[in-house]
């Protein structure tokens, strides 16, 4: 794609990350069938390659206006296309840039901004934990929309007190805690079971993609920079033996903080560490099936498996649940097809899309219940908390992480 940016963004680092990633589409088009919004609206704007030239356009001068804004919008930024383009297009990185060029000149409507405003500033607060509470306590009196972001009350569980040579660093997050404790507390179990001891940096806290990807940028890398210095003294210690992620979309975001802040001459080297140094829990999973077996009692009956997007397409892994569970015992069934595609969560866009997210997640649903025309699964296991909530508001059938599954079936 040949491209001519201009005097505005020419010989900026922005403006030479994204003529690099323009530069590489050779517009074939497989990204549109791999697309969620292009299969559902069948528009080309609501594809990865025609947002793309929509981004171009206004790299190159060309003034955005409301629909480009909504088009952006509409991207789930799953990066499904990413792993379906030959030629190695970063569209998730070039996104992130258009978003925020647009975000700068086009104004949203006040009910729209004052409502992203008060998801970038909330889900990270510290005071989410006490509305959350307050929201669960009167969970049957919430409008159903509402209702669908407020899971009922549920227990962590009783953490390991148990002390081992073997460390690992754990970020708590910022909604989970509150809407599922019990993923982070079945993680320490598990990882206790397999003589690894969970550390949680107090000072840790949202990874910094809500922010960020709601365009306030500045404040989601003040976030992560906040997290680096949390992390940083147990690392330069040599305490701990990696960070760990049980949420995929903090994962991939944690990830990604070395390229994120590759500018930051202060925490650009530290970045890197993090990043290098971070894991999803699923990427333990081999050793701990070798250290675990035998201390299991799988279920009989089988799971669905959705992965989420940021774990298979944002972070590149793929197969790796499947491989260490049924090592373990479990067998898992992957929706009958369109198991690539994303169900709709996608961080706060259930919220801003509705519609949208909640086509997706039926879909979802639908392609799961086809693996088990002769009985219900046991529960739909996943890897995020985004995807875990949207998928419970559309089923009857228990949606979990895989994790809290090892946990229960931890002999006694």
């Amino acid at each position: 794609m040949q491209t001519h940016l201009s005097a505005e963004f020419a010989g900026t680092p922005e403006g030479e990350e994204a003529e690099a990633i323009l530069r590489k589409c050779v517009h074939c088009g497989f990204c549109l069938a791999t697309c969620p919004t292009y299969q559902l609206m069948g528009d080309e704007l609501d594809s990865p390659r025609g947002r793309i030239y929509l981004m171009k356009q206004v790299l190159e001068g060309q003034e955005p206006t409301d629909k480009t804004q909504l088009h952006l919008d509409r991207c789930l930024t799953c990066r499904n296309c990413e792993t379906t383009c030959p030629s190695g297009v970063e569209y998730g990185k070039l996104l992130d840039i258009g978003r925020r060029v647009v975000e700068e000149k086009v104004a949203r409507k006040p009910a729209d901004k004052a409502l992203r405003w008060a998801l970038a500033q909330g889900l990270p607060s510290p005071l989410f934990a006490p509305a959350m509470k307050l929201g669960q306590a009167v969970r049957g009196l919430l409008p159903e929309r509402l209702r669908e972001k407020v899971p009922p009350r549920s227990s962590a569980g009783a953490w390991p007190t148990a002390v081992h040579a073997r460390k690992v660093l754990l970020l708590a997050g910022c909604v989970q805690p509150s809407m599922a404790p019990g993923i982070n507390g079945a993680t320490a179990r598990v990882l206790d079971a397999a003589g690894i001891q969970t550390l949680v940096a107090p000072r840790a806290g949202c990874c910094g993609a809500v922010k960020f990807h709601l365009n306030d940028q500045a404040g989601g890398k003040d976030e992560m920079r906040a997290n680096i210095d949390a992390w940083w003294p147990y690392l330069e210690r040599g305490e701990v033996e990696c960070i760990v992620m049980n949420a995929s979309g903090c994962g991939v975001t944690v990830k990604e903080y070395g390229h994120l802040l590759r500018h930051d001459p202060e925490y650009a080297a530290r970045a890197a560490k993090v990043s290098a140094a971070t894991r999803d829990i699923s990427e333990l999973l081999p050793e701990l099936a070798a250290l675990l077996k035998g201390k299991l009692r799988a279920g009989e009956r089988p799971y669905a498996w959705h992965p989420p997007c940021t774990l298979q397409h944002g972070q590149k892994l793929r197969g790796g649940v499947e491989a260490g569970l049924r090592a373990l015992g479990f067998e898992l069934r992957l929706a009958a097809s369109e198991a690539h595609l994303c169900c709709g969560s996608a961080g706060t866009y259930s919220v801003l899309q509705p519609e949208t997210a909640h086509q997706l997640r039926d879909r979802k649903l639908a392609q799961l219940a086809q693996s088990f025309a002769d009985q219900p699964p046991q529960a739909i296991l996943s890897a995020n908390i985004g995807c875990i909530t949207h998928l419970q508001n559309g089923t009857d059938i228990p949606v979990r992480h895989w994790i809290e599954v090892l946990d229960e079936a931890l002999a006694p």
